[in-house]
């Protein structure tokens, strides 16, 4: 197997720590993690890492003390934070704490393996960074549809969509809200299933974690580290990826007959049953793409076609917010750099709306019981500029103190629990606010 440096990782965020874990693996390096600043602590000795990254907040203490005592062993360290911001913290860590350097999140992965690279001791042979795995080709195959075998449910989607070609925007296009109607199971629209794109079905790589309720957790450990990937999802042969440039989603597929794009355009409303029939006919018998066919056909215009295609993209990766169960793999090729078109998609909008939108009553219920007390967060991933909060919701969160229970804040909101409770938890999701 040959030497691997140990490189210490302390982050009380999970699945940004399983995202750094995976890159620093990927470099041949082996990762320790840790959630506590304590337990990081008893690491130091037993583990003798060669370079360390750790939160400056942890749960238990600050990360300056991890440094304190990585400094006395002579361990190399870089710290990370989300709130201790701007040159004067930087300087601080640097000359009073002994730090190698300095990342405010969200923060360039490649840019930390880069620095830690760079602390490596020289007198021990690293071993050789692996090829990266060829995952291209191997995750699944979205040409091979599925009908759904439970209810897809209704979306509302906001009308404005921002459109880019080769990373630079192209087009802002406005329209009109639409509202993707619900699919029951029986009654699934003709697909291009068999079509030219048809492939051999592939193989699959293991599972990695179980989805659960970390799609907020996942989204937001891309953007932290601001890392290129996709995210692909499955529960049972229902499969969905999102693709993220830069820790942005901007791309979003699915296997599923009811988001391909003909289907899509009949749930918002835009075509028909019968032109859908017309339209798999024209495209199978001429290879031919959906929205190339719609446009030859005159149903739809091309800067329509672009139009509904961005909202598919934003409607599959909705549309996950709604799954509790299902498994996710996390892949980090830039597969969103052979699609021409994406989409611009900010995170915390994303999270925000997936969550008021798509999370049921009794789930939101079980998230947060009546007696849960809910506080600010020290360290928030996203700031409050980002997320379009409604007065009553504003009105609201300025009495989440840490003193009050969800009961007491959905009484003083004076609106729908499931409302309340939907808008509290997104705030959650979005690290803004936390279980006291």
């Amino acid at each position: 197997m040959g030497y691997r440096h140990k490189i210490l990782l302390v982050d009380d965020n999970q699945e940004l720590l399983r995202l750094l874990a995976r890159l620093v693996e990927a470099e041949g390096w082996l990762p320790i993690t840790y959630g506590r600043g304590k337990a990081a602590l008893g690491a130091i000795a037993t583990e003798r890492p060669a370079v360390a990254v750790v939160d400056v907040l942890l749960p238990d203490m600050v990360g300056y003390d991890v440094g304190v005592a990585l400094k006395k062993v002579g361990i190399p360290f870089l710290f990370m934070t989300g709130i201790f911001k701007g040159g004067r913290a930087a300087s601080e860590a640097r000359i009073q704490h002994g730090a190698a350097g300095y990342f405010e999140k969200p923060f360039e992965a490649r840019k930390l393996l880069d620095a830690i690279r760079g602390l490596l001791p020289v007198e021990q042979p690293a071993l050789a960074r692996p090829e990266p795995a060829a995952d291209s080709d191997d995750d699944f195959d979205v040409e091979v549809a599925v009908e759904v075998e439970e209810p897809v449910e209704a979306l509302e989607l906001t009308g404005k969509v921002e459109v880019n070609e080769m990373g630079v925007v192209s087009a802002v296009i406005c329209g009109e809200s639409l509202q993707a109607a619900r699919v029951a199971p029986a009654a699934v629209a003709p697909s291009l299933a068999g079509a030219a794109d048809a492939k051999a079905p592939r193989n699959e790589p293991p599972d990695e974690g179980e989805l659960r309720d970390n799609l907020p957790d996942l989204v937001t450990a891309f953007w932290l580290a601001q890392q290129t990937g996709e995210l692909a999802v499955h529960r049972g042969r229902v499969k969905k990826a999102i693709y993220f440039e830069r820790g942005r989603p901007c791309y979003a597929i699915s296997n599923l007959v009811a988001d391909r794009f003909g289907p899509f355009l009949v749930r918002v409303g835009k075509l028909t049953a019968t032109q859908l029939e017309l339209c798999v006919a024209a495209a199978q018998k001429k290879g031919r793409r959906a929205g190339e066919v719609l446009v030859e056909m005159g149903i739809l215009k091309e800067t329509e076609k672009l139009y509904y295609l961005a909202q598919r993209v934003k409607a599959i990766a909705y549309s996950l917010f709604a799954w509790e169960d299902g498994q996710y793999r996390i892949h980090f090729a830039d597969r969103a750099s052979l699609e021409s078109t994406k989409i611009e998609l900010q995170p915390a909008h994303l999270i925000w709306r997936g969550v008021k939108k798509l999370y049921r009553a009794e789930r939101l219920a079980r998230l947060l019981p009546d007696r849960v007390r809910l506080m600010p967060t020290q360290q928030p991933a996203y700031g409050l500029h980002e997320v379009d909060l409604d007065v009553w919701e504003a009105q609201l969160l300025t009495r989440v103190n840490g003193t009050r229970t969800v009961a007491e804040l959905i009484a003083l909101a004076k609106k729908p629990d499931a409302s309340v409770r939907a808008t509290l938890w997104a705030l959650v999701a979005l690290e803004i606010l936390e279980k006291r």
